[in-house]
């Protein structure tokens, strides 16, 4: 046995005397007559001793003696591996084992792979927040991320997809699961519940048996290949259900049947449904007239859009002359119309700048018209003028893409079949247009609620919808590269319960009055990183950069606990 720095002659030896048994550094010789021969150069203890380390110092010493570093000193090198993020998947960890979900999931996912498939479903869910990849993307997202309680090599893209089966196939017990983790979290009198449905992009070219990816018109416009979205949300901006439905599917056939599952899972005893003008439409309230859940029709409030306003020219007038002209603040009204109660809030601020801003770019407009009729006569009377040479035609077309530019073309009537450059201002219409500046007008069967209530309950649906746009944006949802309707569904779960955990990091910061959105609190608890360094080759070392005050208030303010490197 070598000792470090030694001749090859040079070695420890184990002894025994009696019970004990000693640690020896012996030396191999030959004496005058070459016969080989060996001598104890240090007896460095009793085996027990040397083993705990207390003959360090002894060994230091022969170390030293040769040259060498010591057992401190090692190589003198020191090797960092690269450093992790870790605050953000701590904060997320912390609150999903506090909703329950941990445990929850731990129970429905267990199956009979060799894997952990609630910690994969952690992964996956927590990568739509943090860094949001794709399925093989999570496995380099890992390499700068630690996740708590997983090993990153553990995680493989086959473990991945198998986890989203696992998570199809118990998709009932995945939902009852959630409400009843949910319920706790929502006022138990629950009636307001807002509903909206959006598209959601998919790839892929192939067909598949039912398959869910079908063509239609986007929400973003367009015609694309596309699977439905719809979210059902509390008036607090919680997501408590979500349903995938196929890209061609009818908006208003998908209400009925989600809010009959909402009905099942929550102690709802009346709904009150808060739409947005895509849903329902005033082509088809009849049909929704005709909606009951349960034993009660389907309460709504429904948005006109604008376009349609001027259907209403009519009713609005008289209330318009007696209510919101005088108005300086906000003003609502109600009016009857095919059996429905018509609700209109007009704010004379909101007008004052419509009304501004319209007159403006009317005026531009009619300055350049002006400038170019001028120009197009001294033409005609054989004045030239630097530039291009205009004509009427040209004229004509370049107005009317500025007009509708400014989504003006309503009012100002550009007249295309003229051989000369005309157009003409649509008094009617720019009255009309002033009559609904600031106006928002709700078509709704909810009997008892007055109209600045019906109001506050569709303003909120803003607020719902900005959802979707973190379901679009922050955790990029779409596209959907998954072709077999199971995994389809799979992923918009982890998204939905992506987006629960938004809300409920959100609602958390509201409640303490922080201007912090989810987003920005995530952004200062990943600063918060794990290292580890192994020194001199002998001995490694792990842990956390130091939580800085504004880290440590965000932990507070979430109530949530600080990382800990002992916990990872």
């Amino acid at each position: 046995m070598l000792v470090c720095g030694y001749s090859s002659d040079m070695f420890v030896k184990i002894t025994t005397s009696g019970p004990r048994q000693y640690v020896k550094l012996v030396e191999s010789y030959r004496d005058p007559a070459g016969v080989p021969r060996q001598r104890v150069i240090a007896t460095l203890g009793r085996i027990e001793a040397v083993r705990s380390g207390e003959t360090d110092s002894l060994l230091n010493g022969l170390l030293r003696a040769a040259g060498k570093p010591s057992l401190e000193e090692g190589t003198g090198e020191v090797a960092f591996a690269p450093a992790l993020s870790v605050g953000d998947t701590w904060l997320l960890t912390a609150l999903w084992k506090e909703l329950g979900f941990a445990d929850a999931f731990r129970r429905l996912l267990r199956n009979r792979h060799q894997f952990d498939a609630e910690r994969l479903l952690r992964v996956m869910v927590f990568n739509r927040l943090c860094d949001p990849e794709s399925k093989l993307g999570i496995l380099r997202w890992l390499e700068g991320t630690r996740v708590p309680e997983v090993s990153a090599d553990s995680v493989t893209h086959q473990h991945l997809l198998r986890t989203m089966d696992t998570l199809a196939e118990g998709a009932d017990r995945v939902d009852d699961a959630l409400a009843a983790l949910l319920r706790p979290l929502i006022d138990q009198e629950l009636a307001i519940v807002f509903y909206d449905l959006t598209t959601i992009r998919a790839e892929g070219g192939t067909d598949e048996s039912e398959d869910l990816r079908h063509f239609g018109h986007a929400k973003e416009g367009g015609t694309v290949r596309q699977v439905m979205l719809g979210v059902v949300q509390t008036a607090d901006g919680l997501p408590i259900h979500h349903e995938v439905f196929a890209g061609n599917t009818g908006e208003t056939t998908t209400l009925v049947p989600t809010i009959e599952k909402v009905l099942a899972r929550y102690p709802i005893k009346r709904v009150v449904l808060v739409a947005d003008r895509g849903l329902l439409s005033l082509d088809n309230l009849e049909a929704i007239r005709a909606l009951r859940v349960g034993d009660q029709p389907l309460e709504f409030i429904l948005a006109v859009p604008a376009r349609r306003y001027g259907d209403f020219d009519r009713l609005l007038t008289p209330f318009h002359e007696k209510s919101c002209r005088p108005a300086t603040a906000e003003v609502f009204g109600e009016l009857k119309w095919e059996g429905f109660r018509l609700i209109v809030a007009h704010r004379p601020d909101m007008a004052s700048e419509q009304s501004r801003v319209r007159d403006e770019r009317i005026a531009a407009l009619e300055t350049d018209a002006a400038q170019w009729a001028e120009k197009l006569d001294a033409q005609e009377a054989g004045q030239t003028h630097p530039g291009k040479k205009l004509s009427d035609a040209g004229t004509i077309a370049r107005f009317y893409k500025a007009v509708a530019d400014a989504h003006l073309a309503h009012i100002i009537k550009v007249n295309l079949a003229s051989e000369v450059f005309t157009y003409e201002i649509d008094e009617r219409a720019l009255k009309r247009a002033r009559l609904m500046d600031g106006k928002l007008i709700l078509v709704a069967n909810v009997p008892d609620s007055p109209p600045a209530e019906i109001v506050a309950r569709y303003k909120a649906l803003a607020d719902i919808e900005r959802g979707f746009r973190v379901l679009k944006s922050e955790i990029e949802i779409a596209p959907v590269f998954h072709r077999l309707p199971d995994r389809i569904r799979a992923h918009a779960l982890i998204c939905f319960l992506a987006l629960l955990l938004y809300r409920v990091l959100r609602l958390r910061l509201k409640a303490k009055a922080s201007p912090l959105s989810p987003e920005r609190a995530l952004e200062i608890a990943r600063r918060i990183q794990y290292h580890q360094v192994t020194l001199h080759q002998r001995q490694s070392a792990s842990g956390l950069s130091a939580v800085t005050p504004q880290q440590k208030e965000l932990f507070e303010t979430v109530a949530l606990p600080e990382p800990s490197a002992r916990r990872l």
